[in-house]
């Protein structure tokens, strides 16, 4: 499912615009992303969390060429699934 079927969805279960339905989904992802922009974690029972987790710096080598290049250290998002959502998967 990508962000235009989770929009579609939305617009039909809850007889809504496409233009209304557009705004939630992209409410709730801005939320997301300003939380974990700030540090934050996110968290949905039953689902998962979410959260950032940061890398440091290392010695990376361009495939291209060859050459050994330092790579700046990083943050990027992570996603834990909860216990609820492995059950129910595993059972279906």
């Amino acid at each position: 499912m990508n962000r235009s079927d989770l929009i579609a969805a939305l617009q039909k279960k809850e007889n809504l615009t496409e233009k209304v339905a557009t705004e939630i989904i992209n409410l709730i992802f801005d939320g997301f992303t300003n939380v974990m922009k700030n540090g934050g974690r996110i968290e949905i029972r039953g689902f998962g969390s979410f959260h950032v987790r940061e890398y440091k710096s290392y010695k990376g080598r361009n495939p291209k060429t060859g050459k050994i290049v330092e790579v700046k250290p990083k943050k990027g998002p992570f996603f834990k699934v909860g216990t609820e959502m492995k059950k129910r998967i595993n059972i279906c």
